[in-house]
């Protein structure tokens, strides 16, 4: 098993941002429930990337921020309407902020 750093993510309603994260190219892979109609925990992917989504108070806070470094944030960038920057780290990036609130910054490295 390789070893991996999961982001878990507060969201109020996981199935709309499963839809939100598609236009990331994020699939969802899981849900868990401990009984029907209470809070959802999600697992979404992209690639290796992982994300967790949680509509349980308490496993994370609003306003969030997560790097994604992705090969294609021009595709990303255009889905959302958005123009890329050039970071001074040798990155060209995107801010966007999720249904939640939750900030996600997206980079392609151009070094």
């Amino acid at each position: 098993m390789d070893e991996q750093v999961i982001p878990i993510l507060r969201v109020e309603n996981a199935e709309a941002s499963v839809s939100w994260y598609a236009r990331l190219g994020f699939a969802q892979r899981w849900e868990h429930r401990f009984e029907p109609g209470l809070p959802a925990f999600v697992e979404i992917a992209r690639g290796q990337s992982r994300l967790f989504l949680s509509e349980h108070e308490g496993d994370a806070r609003p306003d969030t921020l997560v790097y994604l470094r992705l090969r294609d944030v021009d595709r990303v960038a255009a889905e959302f309407g958005v123009r890329p920057e050039e970071a001074p780290w040798g990155a060209r990036e995107i801010e966007l902020r999720d249904p939640d609130g939750n900030r996600l910054r997206i980079g392609t490295p151009t070094r």
